[in-house]
Order: C-alpha cells, then sequence, then structure tokens
C-alpha cells in the first residue's frame, strides 16, 4: 500500500505543478497578446514558435519518456544503476548531437520551414520574412528542450517527480521575466518579437539545467560520449514514432494552422484559444505520461492484462472528470474569458470575437483529446507505438480536410470546428488500437459514470445560463470569477450528489495507479 499511496502523490504533486505551470502560461500568453495583439507581427511570432513548442510539448514533455523510459528503466533492472546512468549519458550526448544538426539544417531553411507551417503566408513577403528571421532565433531552443526531455524520461521512471514539476514552472518563469522586461525598452513590434522569440532558447536552457542537474545528484546519469549501441538503436526505434503519437494533439492543431494562415490574424487567434484549452488537457497529459504510463508499463511487464485495462478505464474517469466540465465551460464562457484575459494592449474587441469563435468550437474536442491521451498509454506501456501514426494520421487528414470549408462556411468557428473533427478521428482510432491490441473496453462502471458526469456538466451550464441572465451577460472579471468559481461549486455539488464522483474513488485511484 505503500507504493500505492506514493503513486497517488506523484500524481498530485506532478497535477498541481502542471496546473501551476499552466497558470504562469496564460500570464505569458496575456503580456503577448498586449505587445504583439493578433496581427502580422503576431502571426509571424507565433508561426515562428510553433516548431519550438511542438519540440517541448513532444520531446521534453512526453515523447521521449515514453519512448525512453520502459527501455531504461529495463536495463537498469537487468544491469544495475551503472550500465542505466551509462546509457543515460551515452543518450543524451547522442540527442544532442543530432538535435544540433536538425537545428543547423533548420536554420538554412528557415523560409521553406515557415511556408510548411504557415503555407499561406506565401503571398505576405514580410510577414514570412519576419516569420523566417524568428524561427532561426527560436530553432536553437529544440536541442534544449530535447536533452531536458530525455532527462526527464529517467527522473519519471524512478518516480523522481518534483524536478519534473518544478522544471516547466521556470521555463515560463523566464518567458514572462522577457515579457516583463522588453516592451519597455524595445518599441519596435518587430524587435520586440525578436528578442522573445531569442528568450525561448533561454528558456530551455533552464529547463535542461533542472532536470540534469536532479539526475546528477540522484545518480541517474553520467557524462559520455555518443554511442549508437543497441540500447540506443531499441531507444531510437521507439522514440521517433512516440515523438509523432505524443504530439498528436500539436500536429493536429499544425495542421489547423496550415489552414489560419489563408486569411489575416487568425493563427495569433488559433494560437491564444488553443492555450486557453491546453490547460485542462495539459493536467490530464503530464500525469498520465509522468505517472499513470510507468505503472501500466510494470504491468504489462507482469502480463496483467486485466490490472492495465482496469486501470486505463479508472484513468479515462479521472480525465473526462476534469475534462467534460471544463469543455463546458469554455464553450458557455468563451466570450468572458477571452475578454478578461486577452483585450488589453493591442488585442482589440475584433480579436476576442474571433479568439472566442475558435475556442468555442476547440472546447468541443477537449474531451476527446483527454481520452486520447489516456488510451495512448498502452501503447507505450507495450513499447508499440507505430500504431499510434495511423491515429497521427487520421487526425492531421481530417482537420486538413475539414478546415477549409469550415471557415468559408462558419469562419473562426470552423476552424475550431475542424480541430474538434480532427481529435475525434485520431481518438477513434486510438480506441480502436486498444481495443484490438491490448483487449481494453470501456466497463460499465465507465459508461455509468460518464451518464452521471454529462448530466452534472448539464446542471452546471443550466447554473451558468442563469447567472449570465442575471447579470446581463457582463464580460467584466468580477462577474468571470463568480461564474467560475460559482460554476465549479454547481458541478461539484451535483457530481458528488449523482454518483459521478465518490469519495471512494480516492483509494480506488491509489490500486489503479
Amino acid at each position: 500500500m505503500a507504493r500505492a499511496a506514493s503513486a497517488l502523490s506523484a500524481t498530485l504533486v506532478v497535477s498541481g505543478a502542471a496546473l501551476a505551470s499552466r497558470v504562469l502560461g496564460f500570464v505569458r500568453d496575456v503580456l503577448i497578446a498586449a505587445a504583439l495583439g493578433a496581427g502580422p507581427v503576431a502571426d509571424a511570432f507565433l508561426v515562428a514558435l510553433r516548431i519550438p513548442n511542438l519540440a517541448r510539448r513532444a520531446l521534453a514533455e512526453g515523447a521521449l519518456t515514453a519512448g525512453f523510459a520502459p527501455l531504461w528503466a529495463r536495463v537498469r533492472e537487468a544491469k544495475g544503476d551503472d550500465a542505466a546512468a551509462r546509457l543515460g549519458g551515452e543518450a543524451v550526448a547522442g540527442l544532442a548531437l543530432l538535435l544540433a544538426g536538425a537545428t543547423a539544417l533548420g536554420m538554412i531553411g528557415a523560409g521553406a520551414l515557415v511556408l510548411a507551417v504557415a503555407a499561406g503566408l506565401a503571398g505576405e513577403a514580410a510577414t514570412r520574412a519576419l516569420a523566417a528571421d524568428l524561427t532561426r532565433l527560436a530553432l536553437p531552443a529544440i536541442v534544449a528542450f530535447g536533452c531536458a526531455g530525455l532527462v526527464a524520461a529517467m527522473l519519471a521512471a524512478r518516480g523522481r517527480v518534483v524536478a519534473l514539476a518544478i522544471a516547466p514552472l521556470a521555463t515560463n518563469t523566464t518567458l514572462i521575466a522577457a515579457l516583463v522586461l522588453a516592451p519597455a525598452r524595445v518599441d519596435d513590434p518587430a524587435r520586440l518579437a525578436a528578442v522573445l522569440a531569442g528568450s525561448v532558447g533561454l528558456a530551455g536552457l533552464v529547463q535542461l539545467a533542472i532536470v540534469a542537474v536532479a539526475a546528477r545528484r540522484a545518480g541517474l546519469l553520467v557524462a559520455a560520449r555518443p554511442r549508437l549501441g543497441p540500447e540506443i538503436r531499441a531507444a531510437l526505434a521507439l522514440a521517433g514514432p512516440a515523438l509523432v503519437t505524443v504530439a498528436s494533439v500539436e500536429l493536429i492543431l499544425l495542421a489547423a494552422t496550415q489552414v489560419a494562415s489563408f486569411t489575416p490574424g487568425l493563427v495569433a487567434r488559433l494560437y491564444y484559444a488553443e492555450r486557453l484549452v491546453q490547460l485542462p488537457l495539459g493536467l490530464v497529459a503530464t500525469a498520465a505520461t509522468a505517472v499513470l504510463l510507468p505503472r501500466l508499463a510494470a504491468r504489462v511487464r507482469a502480463g496483467d492484462a486485466a490490472g492495465l485495462a482496469r486501470a486505463q478505464n479508472r484513468a479515462l474517469e479521472a480525465a473526462l472528470l476534469v475534462a467534460l466540465p471544463a469543455a463546458t465551460a469554455l464553450v458557455l464562457l468563451a466570450e468572458p474569458i477571452v475578454a478578461v484575459l486577452f483585450a488589453r494592449g493591442a488585442f482589440d474587441t475584433a480579436d476576442v470575437a474571433a479568439t472566442a469563435s475558435v475556442l468555442a468550437g476547440l472546447a468541443l474536442g477537449l474531451p476527446i483529446a483527454a481520452a486520447g491521451k489516456i488510451l495512448q498509454q498502452g501503447g507505450f506501456a507495450r513499447e508499440h507505438v507505430r500504431p499510434g501514426l495511423a491515429a497521427t494520421a487520421a487526425g492531421v487528414i481530417a482537420t486538413l480536410a475539414a478546415g477549409a470549408p469550415l471557415v468559408a462556411a462558419l469562419g473562426p468557428l470552423g476552424l475550431g470546428l475542424a480541430v474538434a473533427a480532427g481529435l475525434l478521428a485520431h481518438t477513434a482510432v486510438l480506441a480502436a488500437v486498444a481495443a484490438r491490441a491490448e483487449g481494453w473496453r470501456p466497463d460499465g462502471r465507465l459508461g455509468d459514470r460518464l451518464v452521471r458526469m454529462v448530466v452534472a456538466c448539464a446542471a452546471m451550464a443550466g447554473w451558468l445560463l442563469l447567472l449570465r441572465t442575471w447579470t446581463g451577460g457582463a464580460d467584466d472579471a468580477p462577474h468571470l470569477a463568480l461564474a467560475c468559481t460559482t460554476g465549479a461549486a454547481a458541478y461539484a455539488a451535483a457530481a458528488l450528489t449523482l454518483g459521478a464522483a465518490r469519495r471512494a474513488d480516492l483509494a480506488e485511484l491509489r490500486e489503479a495507479t
């Protein structure tokens, strides 16, 4: 039971730190919106950040943990701590060389890379050129984020979650410091964007330093020359597909960026809306990768198929318990949320309306994306990540196919709905793979709890609509705070009353994780 309590503690630590990191992320994005707005400079800056952000979320927050942690743990069990530490040092050195080479190529071909992210900028010469310059400044961050992700994989395998929790907080703090200091000293928006793009690399170094120091102190990592041994080759075979699979949501959003790039200002509006959805989704993803995955891997090694399926179903319950009310609130409160958070400086009322429309569409895909984050962990635990490639491809294709017609018909709302369609296609494939390869089935309790959660969300929605009527639809901060706090209380009361969540679930979470 002590081990189970440790798992629960790890979940709480990682989820709490992820929440704090996302709050800091909101502060960062509010400052970006105030400084750059949603015009051409903001589009160029946010296009330039797409690739480093993709690397950070995939490499530093999941892919390498999924691809490397089970292998590293197996080497440690078979050959001891020294062999595992040496393997870690060789892997970090090799990855640094690999990513440095890829970064150099990206900087040389930054113009082509910009068009690969946002083809719609082909007809906007000035914006495209600025985006290419900003991309060259931001790309070196990939090396630091990648190495930090590999070190984090070893920390996750040993349950050392404190450094994993602190590192993203320090990263966002570094970026916020740049956003606070730079605007007072730089008047030109393009130059300001350049300073901010360069600060991303500094943030990556901070994240790498934190996890590297923790790993060295724990004896998990030693300095070593890169060596392409059998273990490293096995890790690469897993990490390549894992990179695509873990980054599935980001790749779907990248496809949406392609669609958005053909409409001026829509890239920035997509980014700001996406950041609001990433808060609840990030909580699920961080806990699933850092806490759920190692324990699913242990069940796979023990041949406990029933325990694997049970743990996935209980994790799905927990994920949907958070994601469903969050999606409901984001749909109903989209405009006041965007107005309160972003409506200042260069971000005007037209930006608020368009961003809120994107957000409403994106929010519909939030519970689907949360379920996908849980379902993909079974494949990682079995070290079979290739089926996830098909799921990611399905999501990207669905987003691209739906994007243009939906944007033409519905404007910014259509872009959000296209992303939701991509997430639905992605999670549907993951569910089919989990059922076929792992024997997973949604059990009766999951279905029963899901119905109760939906009813609780309906009760919360009714309260929020009634509250909006009483307050005359006011969109200021006090009214938004009132809606959020009382809405959360209404959902919690309804969920407990209806049995969507029960006190006994805490003990069962200990058993499942």
